[in-house]
């Protein structure tokens, strides 16, 4: 089981394994705050294809094909997820202000079609 939580929400115990699943630390952050099990940065957006992203709406469609074809190729972080997946539930935390529109769901969701 996969879930997903914006890395500024208070951690819970039903959060699980708590990846971050960003490149950069989120801004005004402390590890502790954080609560992050496993910091799985080589798993995110390159920084190319988040920066011609920039969480524009209408580069959406196009975002997750790009970043579909990133994770194909990364074959070593999505094992070290699923080496994860199978002691505890996962929680995929990210620092994005859209929650419907950002890389741990694309993540997610490639995760859990394979």
């Amino acid at each position: 089981m996969i879930k997903l939580k914006r890395v500024y929400e208070k951690p819970s115990p039903a959060d699980g394994t708590r990846i971050l699943v960003e490149r950069l630390w989120p801004r005004g952050l402390t590890k502790k705050r954080a609560a992050v099990d496993l910091w799985l940065k080589e798993i995110a957006p390159s920084a190319e294809l988040r920066k011609w992203y920039g969480h524009d709406p209408e580069k959406w469609e196009q975002f997750q094909v790009r970043y579909t074809k990133e994770l194909r190729q990364n074959k070593e972080a999505i094992q070290t997820i699923r080496e994860e997946a199978k002691k505890d539930v996962l929680t995929f935390v990210f620092a994005a202000r859209d929650e419907k529109r950002n890389s741990a769901m694309v993540l997610k969701n490639f995760l859990e079609r394979q």
